[in-house]
């Protein structure tokens, strides 16, 4: 196991970047993880849905189109530029900060998709976002998100994916991407990715993700007045995370 100090969040974003922005979606390649979030959003009837860490707005744009009112929100800037760049985007109302910052609203479900619901690495940062969401869900609206199992230990996979990603980044050229394990101290596991560009320069970035038990998910989601409904199996990745669906309380949730 690499041996690093623990990781210290000294605020940056690791995806408020551009060329980390403009090489999201092709490292990412074909999104079939969010045909999950779709049939969840369609099973549920929603009219109106909060993409939290939106990204470079692939299923906010898709839901919009769909004919949905979508709001999508995420920290980083760069991501928020390629996603309003592609073509619907202007269906989307695209907000650059966090949920504390969200215009008033009350939607019918929040997703988030992917890592997202792991990067609140802190009890503090964590709550807050859930009473971010909790504060602009309608009553009885729904948070739909996924969380990795810690048993099922994901990082070892990780660590063992050793052939370098190649790609080539418009505008950029080909592009060499590496990836390593930095620490790992559970439920805290921190890796890097190291983009070696054409011009011999290289990029890093860095990313801890914690992976919470199932136990503490429904703990925090119940301190911040929620009602947890279902935890189901990711169809796509079986046994790999959980898919958490929770509605919000007839509670006040937590003082802001």
């Amino acid at each position: 196991m690499p041996c690093a100090p623990p990781p210290v969040n000294d605020g940056a974003n690791e995806f408020d970047h551009p060329l980390v922005a403009a090489s999201y979606d092709i490292v990412d390649g074909p999104r079939d993880d969010l045909d999950l979030y779709r049939a969840i959003i369609d099973e549920l009837g929603a009219g109106s849905v909060l993409d939290v860490g939106c990204g470079t707005g692939e299923l906010a744009i898709s839901l919009a189109r769909a004919g949905l009112t979508v709001v999508g929100v995420d920290p980083a800037a760069a991501m928020l530029d390629v996603a309003r760049a592609k073509p619907g985007a202007d269906a989307v109302t695209w907000v650059h900060g966090d949920v504390g910052e969200l215009p008033e609203m009350a939607v019918d479900v929040a997703v988030m998709t992917g890592n997202v619901a792991q990067v609140f690495v802190t009890d503090a940062d964590w709550l807050a976002t859930l009473d971010g969401i909790h504060a602009v869900l309608r009553p009885g609206g729904r948070l739909v998100f996924e969380s990795r199992i810690p048993q099922r230990r994901a990082w070892e996979d990780w660590a063992a994916q050793t052939e370098p990603v190649r790609y080539a980044l418009p505008g950029v050229g080909d592009v060499v991407e590496t990836f390593e394990l930095t620490f790992v101290a559970e439920p805290l596991v921190t890796f890097r990715s190291h983009m070696h560009l054409p011009d011999g320069s290289v990029h890093t970035a860095e990313s801890t993700l914690i992976f919470r038990p199932l136990a503490e998910l429904e703990r925090t989601l119940g301190a911040a007045g929620f009602v947890v409904d279902e935890i189901r199996d990711a169809a796509d990745r079986p046994g790999r995370e959980w898919v958490v669906l929770a509605r919000k309380g007839s509670g006040p949730g937590r003082k802001r």
